[in-house]
């Protein structure tokens, strides 16, 4: 099932009555298409008087992406009702799934016969299912390093970002040659898009496979030199700076 917003409502009712003594007050809900978690309980923090932090403007989120069984979106809730409860409360725990938190779900699961877990954990069909399926534009940087490995990065569509990874990354001593392409294959739609100095190592024949038909771009430095076909074109006269 996918949650709705009345459906989250009606739970949390349900499970702050249940097993939170329905001390906890009615909280915002929102759903998300994120693709990097199932539940969140999110938070504003600010300084009290003499240095003391408060949290506020707690709110709900529960991922719609996944088509997931009942019981488990029930004790993604639960598990984000926890987060809710221990920071309404302001009592302290040692980390986010610290001894407090780990004690109240214990006690849940036994007393409740739920589930839960520190983490939501998906199912390899699950990540696939929040794997974003359409076909966008990506540049994609190939990295091969002296050692013969060879990894990949998804870069942002803006011309500063793509140098400064061009730039910064060829600067490493570790690093033989880096390539840019331009392809809209949805495999890469699974890598994160940043200019963050980092790589995702796959196999060679992996990669010169997924960039089958990819259009290949020079870089100086400075700017593109792309092939001039009319997508390439296209792309870079779109393309941020």
């Amino acid at each position: 099932m996918k949650a709705t917003i009345p459906y989250i409502e009606q739970k949390f009712e349900e499970f702050n009555r249940q097993m939170f003594g329905g001390k906890l007050p009615k909280i915002p809900v929102e759903l998300s298409d994120a693709k990097t978690f199932l539940g969140q309980c999110v938070f504003k923090k600010r300084k009290k008087p003499f240095g003391k932090m408060e949290l506020y403007d707690f709110r709900l989120r529960i991922n719609t992406r996944l088509d997931l069984p009942e019981r488990e979106v029930e004790d993604i809730i639960i598990h984000e009702m926890i987060h809710y409860y221990i920071g309404y409360n302001r009592l302290e725990d040692t980390s986010a799934h610290g001894p407090l938190f780990l004690s109240i779900m214990n006690e849940i699961n036994r007393k409740f016969g739920r589930s839960l877990n520190v983490s939501h954990k998906s199912t390899k069909e699950q990540r696939e299912q929040l794997q974003d399926k359409h076909s966008h534009y990506h540049v994609i940087a190939v990295v091969i390093f002296h050692d013969g490995r060879t990894g990949i990065k998804v870069l942002p569509r803006v011309l500063r970002s793509i140098l400064y990874y061009y730039n910064n990354v060829l600067a490493n001593s570790e690093i033989a040659s880096i390539q840019l392409y331009m392809s809209n294959n949805v495999f890469f739609n699974r890598y994160p898009n940043s200019s963050a100095l980092k790589v995702h190592f796959l196999e060679t024949d992996e990669i010169r496979k997924q960039l089958e038909g990819a259009e290949k771009m020079e870089c100086d430095g400075k700017a593109l030199l792309p092939a001039l076909s009319g997508v390439a074109r296209t792309f870079l006269l779109t393309m941020r700076r």
